[in-house]
Formats: C-alpha cells, structure tokens, sequence
C-alpha cells in the first residue's frame, strides 16, 4: 500500500508537498539513541538479586541520587530469582549494605536501576567488585498496568460496597459504646507499651526457648529411649488400674476413720497434753543442770574431770600444804567448838561419829600381815637451844601450860602446851 492510496482523494493535489516536509523532517531529525549511556572508565560489577525485574533490559542505566553511574550488563533467571550484573564507576563509593530498586524515568519511560544508602539502619563497609546486593535489599516500583489496574476494580465497585459494609456496622456496633471503645483502645495501648518495655525479657526468653529447642533436638536419641523405656512401665500401670483404684478408695476409707479416731480421743490427748505439762515445764526450769547431771551420772561416783588425772593404773594428785604454827593455832581456834569447862570427876561426852554408808561392791580381802618392825637403836638425846626472838602472839596467851613445862616464848613451851590441848580434848 502506497502511502498515495492513505490520503484521501480531495488531499492528493497536496501529496508533493507533504512528501517533500516528511523528507525535510526527515533529514533534520537524527536517529534515536538506544537507553543507557553509562560513562566509560574504570568500573566495579555488582551482582543484585529481585523477585521481579519487569522490562529491564541490558544497556539499562544505573543511577545514584538519579545521576547515571553505571548500566546493566546482564539479566537472567536463577532458580525463581532474577539477577542482575551491573557495572558501576570507580568514582562512586557505597556502603556494602547498599539497596537497590527497579525504577522507571517517568510514567511510560524506561526502567533503571536505582542505587542507594540503606535508610533503617546504619551503613557498614563498601560495596566493591563482585559482592552480591539480597533479596532483602531489593524491591520494585508498582507499574502502572497495576495501578490502572487497581483503580478500575475500585470504580468498578470491587471493593467500595464492602468497604460501605464494613463501615455500617463498626457504626452499629459501637453506637452508645464510645467509652468501653476508647477504653479498650486505652488498655490496648498500655499492654503494647508492657510488651515494649519488657521487650528485653521476651527476647531472651525466646532465645532460651530456642537453646532449650537445640539442646532437645541433640538429645532426640535419648529422649525416644525414654519414651520407649516409659512403654512397659505405663503397661503395668494399665494392668493395676484397677487395684491403684481400689487403694485410693480404701485411703479415703482411712482417713474418715482416722478422723475418728481423733475426734473420740480428743478429750483424752488432751488430759495427757495437760499432764505433761508440768514435767514440761521442770524440764524447762532445769535448763543447763539436767545435761550436765547426765554427765556425772556416767562417772558416778567420780566427777566428770577424773579422766584428766588417771593414768593408766594410778591417779594423779596435787595436794597443798599450809604447815605455818601460827597460821593453823588461828585457824583451829576458829573452827573449833566451845569448850566444855572440864570438871574434876566428870566424864566428857562422847563425840558423836558420822553414820559411815555400807560398801557397795564385794567385801574387801583382808590386809597382809606385815613383818615385824626391827628395834631401832635409841635414839641419843640433843640439847634445844633457846630460840631468842620476840615472844608468840597475844593469841596463845590463853592457852594452859603443862606442869613443868617450858615458857610459850620458846619452841619446847609450844609443844607442850599443844600437847596439853591435845590430852585435854581441846584440838580434834
């Protein structure tokens, strides 16, 4: 078909002059350039993952901040993702947690690939050549077959009546109940907040559950021997339910009669509770004396400290002598009696003796006879020289001097007057 037979029959006069402006048009005009046009020099290539890369073809542009940097040099499919090697120039740095995004020029433009810092998080490293931008980095604009799309189901009443439905009853259904509303909405909101603030917690709460999920999942060997093992145990069980049963009953049966039992002897344990009371309280007042009398009743009739002195077959003793005359003259006159004045006939009472208790053990052997005692030779008689010194204290001024017998101021005198006493029954 010629382009004569396109325009109409009252044109055809017009048709030189219309080829020959197409001509000038024509000529004027230069070819169209193909998209892209990334800079030539040094460049990096960077692999990007996306779910959906639409119409992005090779030779599409790379921008940063809408500044060409770069262009696609190759789309394909791996598995169900589709990568993207792109080469981008030396002279632009990014973050190695760069992201990327399928964009387009403008409503009916072409497709690029945007390029750009991450806005939720910080950036770390820089992205060089050969690293790998995720999935999770990526995403897609909406095209406009979706938009379009989307608005014609709105208009076309898609989803306005059941938007009208949905709106209609929220109203029904919180008519009159404002208040309960607001606060539910109130109570929602400081549960959220609770959530917020324990935010920590629940995060190693998880974290524990998922170290506790591990750690059973290490162990899955021996927890289905334990659950094989529990196999015959539950047989047995099964097999005595009935016996298990009757033993439950029977200990219901019991502790009615207990309950019995107690309640008949009730006045009784308390009438023995009363009793004991008194010992109680002796036992009490006791406090330290009733253990250390049961000590001494382990070593009866010795004291619990003989341990300390026997050794071996013997006993151990440390006596003290006191043999100053003048200390023991004041110490027998002061432990004494009152003298009885002796009268010349009369007989002295006779001093009453101590009941002595019956032995207790066997009879005693009788002594050995001892060997008679050689004479001694006489014994010659020494002269007593007179001690001088000062004479006795006022104390034994008293004391009766025997006939014939030394003055108390010297050493024959004391003799023979504790001698008097002692004949005299004055000194026991």
């Amino acid at each position: 078909m010629t382009l004569r037979r396109l325009l109409p029959a009252r044109a055809s006069r017009r048709t030189p002059a219309v080829l020959s402006a197409l001509a000038l048009g024509l000529a004027g005009c230069s070819m169209p350039t193909l998209p892209g046009g990334a800079p030539d020099g040094p460049a990096y290539q960077v692999v990007i993952e996306f779910t959906d890369v639409l119409d992005l073809v090779p030779q599409s542009a790379v921008k940063v901040n809408d500044v060409t940097v770069g262009s696609v040099t190759r789309v394909w499919l791996s598995g169900w993702t589709a990568r993207v090697r792109v080469r981008v120039a030396d002279s632009v740095h990014l973050p190695d947690n760069a992201t990327a995004t399928v964009r387009q020029t403008s409503l009916l433009g072409e497709k690029f690939v945007a390029l750009a810092a991450p806005t939720g998080e910080p950036a770390r490293g820089e992205l060089s050549d050969g690293d790998v931008i995720p999935l999770s980095r990526t995403r897609r604009s909406a095209e406009v077959e979706e938009v379009l799309g989307a608005l014609g189901l709105v208009l076309n009443g898609g989803g306005l009546a059941q938007l009208r439905t949905i709106n209609a009853e929220l109203g029904s259904a919180l008519a009159g109940r404002e208040a309960d509303a607001k606060g539910a909405l109130h109570q929602l909101d400081a549960f959220i907040s609770g959530l917020d603030a324990q935010r920590g917690d629940i995060v190693r709460a998880i974290d524990a559950i998922d170290r506790l999920a591990a750690r059973l999942a290490q162990q899955r060997d021996t927890i289905g021997k334990a659950v094989e093992a529990l196999g015959p145990g539950l047989g047995v069980l099964a097999d005595q339910r009935q016996q298990l049963t009757g033993a439950l009953t029977a200990l219901d049966r019991l502790s009615a009669v207990g309950q019995r039992v107690i309640a008949a002897s009730r006045d009784d344990t308390l009438a023995i509770l009363a009793d004991l009371r008194p010992i109680l309280d002796q036992l009490v007042r006791a406090g330290d004396a009733l253990p250390k009398g049961l000590d001494f009743l382990l070593s009866y009739p010795f004291p619990p400290n003989i341990t300390g002195a026997i050794r071996g077959d013997h006993v151990n003793l440390h006596v003290t002598l006191d043999l100053d005359a003048a200390d023991v003259l004041a110490n027998v006159l002061a432990a004494a009696p009152p003298t009885q004045p002796v009268v010349p006939g009369v007989p002295l009472p006779p001093v009453p003796g101590l009941p002595l208790p019956p032995w207790p053990g066997p009879p005693l052997p009788p002594l050995p006879t001892l060997p008679p005692v050689p004479t001694l030779p006489p014994v010659p008689t020494l002269p007593v020289p007179t001690l001088p010194g000062p004479t006795l204290p006022p104390v034994l001024s008293g004391l009766p001097i025997a006939d014939g017998a030394a003055p108390l101021g010297t050493t024959q005198g004391v003799r023979g007057s504790l001698g008097a006493l002692l004949a005299k029954g004055l000194v026991a």
